[in-house]
């Protein structure tokens, strides 16, 4: 290949990935104009900039609501509810099936990797009847326990492949120290899938901060309300306050891309692999 056609090509890449950033950075950024922009103004002129000054009033108004403090806590019960659980069931189930030799192992494993084929809105009628008969409508544990189910076959998946790269003779070491196998799971698989577990718990921590619809379909009383759904407290009956509504979003979105900024070399590190590669 030519220098001309090697530039050419490191130009169309760019062009694409210009244009891909824009695709997805277009939305973000008419967010954040929109919060700091009048209703009227937003409505008049969607993709402009602020011509009245920026209003900071908007995003006072939301800080200073107390459903804001109380949708907050909401968010956070059930993300770190989600979290705590799929880590802990999928750590465990993980080691089951890649340290432990049983009949029916791999048909087991196959079958609840098929849970990676069905998202939660297909299942969405049988879970809120399961839910109904638990008595868990209106609960936050009736939207935890469905994210942690279906979060568990990716989870299984990601720290069973981690686990199975640990070399079969630490774990015959450990044994002759005297370890049993909880005490290898517990003292020397754990710690050394860090990286996977640290993989894990930011993906279900994303799930659980960004679940609306089962919050939507479970939670019935606006006190138990998560921040997606707090969102609704700006539509009235005749209209909706969209500069409210957009900095609403825009306050939604700051802790998830900080947390994401933070934590995506856990999320890299671990499904590649970790310390233990190379």
């Amino acid at each position: 290949m030519t220098r001309q056609q090697t530039t050419g090509t490191n130009l169309t890449k760019y062009v694409l990935l210009i244009l891909v950033c824009l695709v997805i950075l277009g939305p973000v950024a008419m967010t954040v104009l929109g919060g700091i922009r009048t209703n009227g103004e937003f409505l008049a002129r969607p993709f402009d900039v602020p011509r009245q000054g920026i209003q900071w009033i908007n995003f006072q108004q939301i800080l200073t609501s107390p459903t804001f403090w109380l949708a907050l806590r909401n968010s956070l019960v059930i993300t770190g509810g989600v979290t705590v659980l799929n880590v802990m069931l999928a750590s465990m189930l993980a080691f089951v099936f890649s340290r432990i030799d049983f009949f029916g192992r791999g048909f087991v494993f196959n079958v609840l990797s098929l849970g990676l084929l069905f998202p939660i809105v297909v299942a969405i009628l049988p879970i809120f009847i399961q839910v109904r008969s638990l008595g868990l409508i209106n609960n936050l544990w009736g939207v935890i326990l469905p994210l942690v189910a279906f979060g568990l076959p990716g989870s299984v998946v990601i720290l069973r492949g981690f686990f199975m790269s640990i070399p079969g003779e630490l774990e015959d070491a450990s044994y002759i120290d005297g370890c049993t196998r909880f005490d290898f799971f517990r003292y020397i698989l754990v710690p050394l899938a860090r990286p996977a577990i640290a993989a894990v718990a930011t993906l279900q921590i994303i799930v659980g901060w960004n679940d609306y619809f089962l919050s939507l379909l479970i939670l019935n009383d606006s006190d138990n309300w998560p921040l997606t759904l707090g969102i609704m407290q700006f539509q009235g009956q005749y209209g909706t306050n969209w500069a409210l509504v957009m900095a609403y979003v825009t306050v939604l979105m700051i802790p998830a891309i900080i947390f994401y900024l933070f934590a995506e070399r856990y999320i890299v590190t671990g499904l590649t692999g970790g310390e233990l590669k190379g």
